[in-house]
């Protein structure tokens, strides 16, 4: 059975950093898109970033946020810079195999909130 399991959020002011991790049992990591997505309060979940051989950024993100990936370790990071009460959500971990963005598993989700 596929888990994913993020860690690393927390309560941070605006302008400090965050790294956020996401640990997936699949035994073919190497094969899966790996994505980070955000829920709000009261809005819809967003897309922040994805990896696959390239990276992908929300344009809301582009620039202060880091993916990558560790694939001896089957984990995907988020280094978060810059945070800005805006980026407070519940952050998710996704995997989609191959290319696509047909997210099939998903973590349990891990609480960020920027205080001003």
């Amino acid at each position: 059975q596929v888990q994913l399991v993020e860690s690393g959020g927390g309560l941070v002011q605006a302008g400090g950093s965050l790294r956020l991790s996401c640990v997936a049992s699949i035994r073919t990591f190497t094969s899966y898109t790996m994505g980070w997505f955000r829920q709000a309060p009261g809005k819809e979940r967003e897309f922040v970033a994805r990896i696959t051989w390239s990276t992908n950024y929300a344009d809301s993100v582009k620039g202060r946020f880091t993916i990558s990936r560790d694939n001896a370790k089957n984990t995907v990071y988020l280094q978060m810079n810059s945070l800005k009460p805006e980026d407070t959500a519940v952050y998710y971990c996704a995997a989609a195999y191959g290319a696509t963005r047909d997210y099939e598993y998903w973590g349990q989700g891990t609480q960020v909130t920027v205080s001003s």
